[in-house]
């Protein structure tokens, strides 16, 4: 590697490093979460909102899901801990319409 030869863009430390600018926000507790899915053949959406991003609010958004339809569904979902959790894998075999597969892969653990 060589030595930079010119100086650095704008908005960049003499060392060639983004400068980070301070946060002048914060997140209180007024935070909430959104859950949301959509139906493909329709285009129909389930969206609510709750407090925290955890099993009950995926088992909730599933429970509304499933009332809404009728026949068995296949819902997508990516890797988040809450959506394979001891309570959602205790829930998911009670209601055998729902069949829940991942975007990718879980390692086992």
């Amino acid at each position: 590697m060589t030595s930079r030869t010119f100086p650095p863009a704008p908005g960049w430390s003499p060392g060639g490093h983004r400068i980070k600018a301070p946060l002048t926000y914060f997140r209180g507790t007024d935070k909430t979460w959104v859950y949301g899915g959509l139906r493909i053949r329709d285009g129909v959406e389930f969206t609510f909102c709750a407090p925290s991003r955890d099993s009950d609010g995926w088992i909730q958004l599933l429970q509304r899901i499933a009332a809404a339809n009728r026949r068995g569904l296949i819902v997508v979902t990516d890797n988040l801990s809450s959506h394979f959790s001891r309570r959602v894998r205790q829930w998911l075999p009670r209601h055998p319409r729902i069949r829940q597969v991942f975007s990718r892969s879980r390692r086992a653990g």
